[in-house]
């Protein structure tokens, strides 16, 4: 699936430090911990609780976020539908790195076991 310019580029630019609160209160309000969201961003992206405190003081872009990130080798496996585009069929390598963070946040909000989280 193609996305325009437009929204690869608001997606981007869009700060981590800024939806982070927003993981948060998504997965506290459903019962889970800041700890399991720390564990499936660190299963994204090889982040260490330290890199992602560093990152989110830094207030680095999406962008920057996934450029230094070692991305998991099984985040191809993580499939379906987030904010109305289906993850398998997005372009934009930037834009999917976002929308499987997001997928996974989904899941880990919506109960589902850790070890069908985490692939």
């Amino acid at each position: 699936m193609s996305t325009s310019k437009t929204h690869d580029a608001r997606i981007a630019n869009l700060t981590f430090a800024s939806v982070y609160p927003h993981y948060v209160t998504k997965i506290e309000k459903k019962g889970r911990t800041k700890a399991e969201l720390h564990q499936v961003i660190t299963w994204l992206t090889g982040f260490d609780e330290k890199t992602m405190h560093q990152l989110i003081a830094e207030k680095v872009t999406f962008e920057t976020f996934f450029e230094k990130a070692s991305l998991n080798p099984n985040a191809h496996h993580i499939t379906g539908v987030i904010c109305g585009y289906r993850i398998e069929e997005i372009e934009n390598p930037i834009t999917k790195q976002v929308r499987y963070l997001d997928k996974l946040v989904d899941e880990l909000a919506k109960g589902r076991k850790m070890e069908k989280i985490l692939r």
